[in-house]
């Protein structure tokens, strides 16, 4: 990997409008910097160091001089005599030294992003799926993925914590993915990385703007809908390629901004023919849904086994980017077939399919809508169990509406723990149980994920009608977030099987 010097760093900075000042760098301006770091605990060296973050303390910039840093990056000059470079935007600065010191690796790998509300996730690996089949058929590597549910760069792999990461990491996870060999990764693009230009140095070769609705609206987050939908469309001035779905709301708007910040546009819908790539005979089979689309060069008929209706639109979003990708209509359709998202519309049942668990990673306003929507019409006739819960202190309007949604659909509500955080979870619960109770009586409080999980599965086996358990919020998890640490638990998942397996035993005569 190349290596600049100090001045190069600072020259970037300048170019970017972003350098303030700099104190004592004379003597160090040609010398090469060995790393760059935004963590304390991972420096060495001839590190240069960025002091990010509302909750910096000098403390963290002192522990990190020790360990091999010469020079530091900040927003104001700290009490500590030693090379300075100052910058009136540290998140931006540390957005474009990342990119910097990883060689600008965004610049030689196709980035895909998928920005909305809802769908982010499942649209991500559809398209990952469809992208792996492809590089399988011409022996390439497979795709790197940047998401809410996991991270892969063909060197690290791992469970995440957050939608986008941030802006460092993200470009490393690029230099990552390049040096491996692969061509093309997709990922997540949050309001949140957005927001705070942890993207500001992606570029992307298709953006995907799935939907809008309200959330995310909080005092730490986004203080109303018009900050949040703005944050949202800031994606389109770093794309080249943008796909607009004209079924959400406020599309129109949505789709002037992509035109005018975005160099070519294309639309999807499933009920405007009047779109670059449209949905229609959309049929269940079973599990299945067979649907047909129009591009602009032809028509064919797809099918997904990964339950949902509301999942056609994703795929709808994910046809179109391969479309745009020339990729062969057979391993789109292949690769669709095949695709999951762990912890996405997973289908668990009773060997006398008297109870199905249905579990996903619904947690607004939009996925718990449209996820009832379709659970009422592919489960006909069967009662309706709904688990799940809030964070802390974040998002605060989705208690009202997961707990209006939840309570005018559903014949039971178990309310949990969902990454509680600082905040008691019973505050939590009670929360949203003030909304839910405007429309039933029939819920409870239990803050263990696994007590309620088995508690549903029991009362379901003594009810004569069939019952289906939505388990939504964590999937396949394996942390849960209590204070300011993420805790080992058992995933969603775990639990289902080991309630399911043991109604079977208990029914095997």
């Amino acid at each position: 990997m190349d290596k600049y010097s100090v001045k190069e760093y600072i020259e970037l900075l300048e170019n970017e409008n972003l350098l303030k000042d700099k104190y004592k760098c004379e003597d160090i301006l040609e010398k090469e910097v060995n790393l760059v770091s935004f963590n304390s605990k991972e420096v060495e060296e001839d590190t240069l160091f960025v002091c990010k973050g509302a909750s910096f303390k000098l403390e963290y910039l002192k522990d990190a001089v020790e360990n091999g840093v010469f020079v530091y990056v900040a927003e104001d000059k700290y009490d500590i005599d030693m090379p300075c470079i100052l910058v009136n935007d540290i998140r931006k600065a540390l957005s474009c030294l990342g990119a910097m010191y990883f060689n600008f690796p965004g610049e030689s790998i196709n980035v895909i992003g998928v920005g909305g509300t809802k769908g982010k996730s499942t649209t991500t690996y559809y398209i990952k799926f469809i992208l792996d089949e492809y590089s399988k058929s011409v022996n390439k590597k497979d795709t790197a993925v940047i998401s809410s549910i996991d991270t892969y760069d063909g060197v690290e792999n791992f469970e995440s914590h957050i939608t986008t990461p941030e802006s460092y990491d993200i470009h490393k996870h690029f230099f990552n993915a390049l040096n491996s060999g692969m061509e093309n990764v997709v990922m997540e693009v949050s309001s949140q990385a957005l927001k705070l230009d942890r993207v500001a140095d992606v570029f992307f070769d298709i953006g995907i703007f799935m939907n809008i609705s309200e959330d995310h609206i909080s005092p730490i987050e986004h203080p109303d809908f018009d900050d949040y939908y703005k944050s949202k469309l800031k994606m389109f001035k770093n794309t080249k390629n943008a796909i607009v779905n004209m079924d959400a709301d406020l599309a129109l708007n949505t789709l002037a901004v992509a035109r005018r910040d975005s160099a070519r546009v294309f639309t999807f819908s499933m009920k405007n023919k009047d779109t670059d790539f449209y949905a229609y005979d959309i049929q269940k089979e079973g599990f299945n849904t067979i649907f047909k689309v129009h591009t602009p060069s032809y028509d064919d008929t797809f099918k997904l086994t990964m339950p949902g209706l509301f999942n056609v639109e994703n795929a709808l979003a994910a046809i179109a980017t391969a479309y745009l990708m020339d990729i062969p209509v057979e391993n789109i359709k292949h690769g669709l077939e095949i695709a999951r998202s762990s912890g996405r519309m997973e289908v668990f049942h009773t060997k006398d399919m008297k109870i199905i668990i249905l579990v996903d990673y619904a947690h607004n306003k939009l996925s718990f809508e449209k996820l009832f929507s379709s659970v009422k019409e592919e489960y006909k006739d069967r009662r309706v169990v709904a688990i799940f819960g809030c964070p802390g202190k974040k998002a605060l309007l989705r208690r009202k509406d997961l707990g209006t949604v939840a309570g005018k659909n559903s014949d039971f509500v178990y309310l949990v723990a969902e990454d509680p955080g600082a905040e008691p979870v019973i505050d939590i619960s009670n929360d949203i149980a003030q909304y839910v109770k405007k429309y039933t009586n029939n819920y409870a409080l239990i803050e263990e994920r696994g007590e309620a999980i088995e508690d549903a599965v029991l009362n379901a086996e003594k009810e004569e009608k069939p019952t289906i358990i939505l388990l939504t919020g964590k999937g396949r998890e394996t942390r849960q977030k209590y204070g300011t640490e993420y805790l080992p638990c058992i995933s969603d998942v775990e639990y289902t099987e080991k309630y399911l397996a043991a109604y079977d035993k208990r029914h095997e005569n």
